[in-house]
């Protein structure tokens, strides 16, 4: 079964568990998807609300950008939990002959790399989230501030835990460029996200 079709408690309950996947990279794209639905939330309860008319454009675009987002987090939730099994089943293949060997350090080195792709992937989703997020401060509805700072605090922690995820992946890639390419732009984008969530978070605090 997939983690997204389990109740809430199912699926926690295999989380607490000793279970090595789902681990913190599905839950960095739960918490992205979180994230996203509470900013759209925010802008439902503001839309087709006339008191609010000033802000009917940014939260209808927030709303229409975040659905694609939502959805691609919610299939990270598994994705990000099928990668990891894709390196725990190729270090169980055999090692007996040079074939054999040659096989199971391809696998492993192309397990590790999609291990590497999916959080970075979440990290962009998370990014996106927090950057439409960031458009609707003081322009959605007033009584909904707290939620849209949760939204923030949930888009934050999708970042910050896909880019571990990233970072722990990194040596293992085999392919210098790609190694290169992700860690670099993996902390271009932690750096800019951190400051700004930051700020944002501040912002909410400081309107209620």
């Amino acid at each position: 079964m997939k983690l997204v079709d389990m109740q809430v408690k199912e699926y926690l309950d295999v989380l607490k568990s000793d279970a090595p996947a789902p681990g913190g990279g599905s839950v960095s794209a739960l918490a992205g998807a979180q994230g996203v639905g509470l900013f759209m939330m925010v802008a439902d309860l503001t839309l087709g609300k006339e008191k609010y008319a000033d802000y009917q454009e940014v939260c209808k675009n927030a709303k229409e950008k975040g659905m694609p987002l939502y959805e691609e987090l919610v299939e990270g939730i598994d994705k990000d939990t099928e990668a990891f099994n894709l390196v725990a089943a190729a270090f169980k293949m055999p090692k007996a002959t040079d074939e054999e060997k040659a096989a199971r350090k391809q696998a492993i080195a192309d397990g590790t790399l999609v291990s590497t792709e999916v959080p970075f992937r979440t990290m962009q989703l998370g990014y996106e989230g927090l950057m439409l997020a960031k458009t609707m401060i003081g322009k959605s509805n007033p009584n909904a501030a707290s939620d849209l700072g949760v939204a923030i605090l949930n888009l934050t922690g999708c970042i910050k835990g896909a880019w571990l995820n990233v970072k722990i992946n990194l040596p293992g890639i085999k392919d210098e460029v790609k190694a290169k390419y992700y860690a670099e732009e993996g902390q271009k984008m932690f750096d800019e996200a951190d400051g700004i969530a930051h700020e944002l978070y501040n912002q909410v605090a400081e309107s209620l």
